[in-house]
């Protein structure tokens, strides 16, 4: 059965993939969006945001804005994608992200309590940043959670934590309902807010919420002008112009790196089967793989020369991210089909064809 389907931030990279895919559905699909400049570095309709949806340009912080999109619709569900996302942006400029991905969710909510108004669901694109650092393992077995490295750790290329007692430590995948939410960024922080406020809300009302937290999302239609884009959008745009790729720390930094159709293919899932509780899954591929890994892959399918190991760094950054699908495969029917390979093809390509 077709459905209304509200999606916020939905000019987006991953907005316009999930369009797409709902209107084959057979979906009715609304979009609002305010273009963001940091997003869409060229004026006019987004080239990739398919002509089928209802497309409503608004700031999720401003309440006149929602009273045009509920005067206009009453969605069955709303995928809340809007968000600020520049993770070490966030720490210097904490006003914007809190602004846009707190209060613009506290106006949605404000805005469907004025209507009367209570969806059958939400789906909440959260983050992996709302882990931080996540938990680590001490040589003597000891889960620990640390909070970020210190810059002189960093400056003293002391790049993985260690445990309590100063012994070498691994890194553990995040588990969505066994990590427990440590974020040590401004963003992961305001991303935890979200995932807090809609299911306080959708408890008190009778909605469901589905919260998905997201791990590396790439793949073709992601903004090669945005400074904060995903990192191998970034080094498939360097590599084809056949530049040396610079590998942050020693190369071993860990990431999760999700394909955005495996992404939109969670988020069907989820509007598909809706349900009236609050429900938390880890969307990644499943498979950690390091910086310095991914960077050789992608130069060698450009002919680009040897990335550089340079010993840099970013405050703030987290050394190793990743997560276990088990639970969305087992709720959702979750099961990613994009090998990273694949992937990394599908986004060289796209930039082929946009320069």
């Amino acid at each position: 059965m077709s459905q209304t389907v509200l999606i916020t931030g939905g000019a987006g990279f991953i907005g316009c993939h999930l369009s797409r895919a709902l209107l084959q559905r057979g979906d009715r699909v609304v979009v609002f969006d305010n273009l963001h400049p940091q997003v869409h570095t060229s004026t006019g309709w987004p080239k990739d945001l398919p002509a089928g949806v209802d497309f409503i340009s608004g700031d999720v912080t401003h309440a006149p804005n929602w009273e045009t999109v509920f005067r206009l619709h009453r969605p069955e569900a709303i995928v809340h994608l809007a968000a600020e996302t520049g993770t070490g942006q966030s720490l210097v400029e904490a006003n914007r992200h809190a602004a846009v991905n707190v209060s613009g969710t506290a106006q949605l909510l404000d805005a469907l309590n004025r209507i009367g108004h209570v969806p059958r669901q939400f789906v909440l694109t959260s983050s992996r940043a709302v882990y931080g650092d996540g938990s680590w393992r001490d040589g003597e077995g000891s889960v620990f959670y640390p909070c970020g490295r210190s810059r002189e750790q960093l400056a003293a290329k002391t790049w993985n934590h260690q445990g309590p007692t100063g012994s070498p430590a691994e890194p553990l995948p995040s588990i969505a309902g066994k990590t427990h939410p440590n974020p040590i960024s401004i963003y992961g922080a305001t991303k935890l807010a979200q995932e807090q406020m809609l299911a306080t809300w959708a408890r008190a009302f009778g909605a469901g919420v589905t919260v998905l937290r997201l791990q590396n999302v790439y793949g073709p239609g992601q903004s090669v002008g945005n400074p904060y884009t995903g990192v191998l959008t970034l080094f498939a745009r360097l590599a084809r112009e056949r530049r040396t790729l610079d590998i942050y720390e020693d190369g071993h930094i860990v990431r999760d790196f999700v394909h955005v159709m495996d992404v939109v293919a969670a988020i069907l899932g989820t509007t598909a089967k809706p349900v009236n509780s609050v429900q938390t899954f880890d969307i990644g591929s499943g498979v950690p793989t390091t910086i310095g890994e991914v960077a050789r892959q992608i130069a060698k399918l450009c002919n680009a020369p040897e990335p550089l190991v340079s010993g840099k760094f970013r405050d703030g950054d987290v050394r190793a991210a990743s997560c276990v699908i088990n639970d969305a495969r087992q709720a959702l029917g979750y099961e990613p089909k994009w090998v990273l390979e694949q992937g990394l093809q599908s986004v060289i390509d796209s930039i082929a064809r946009t320069t």
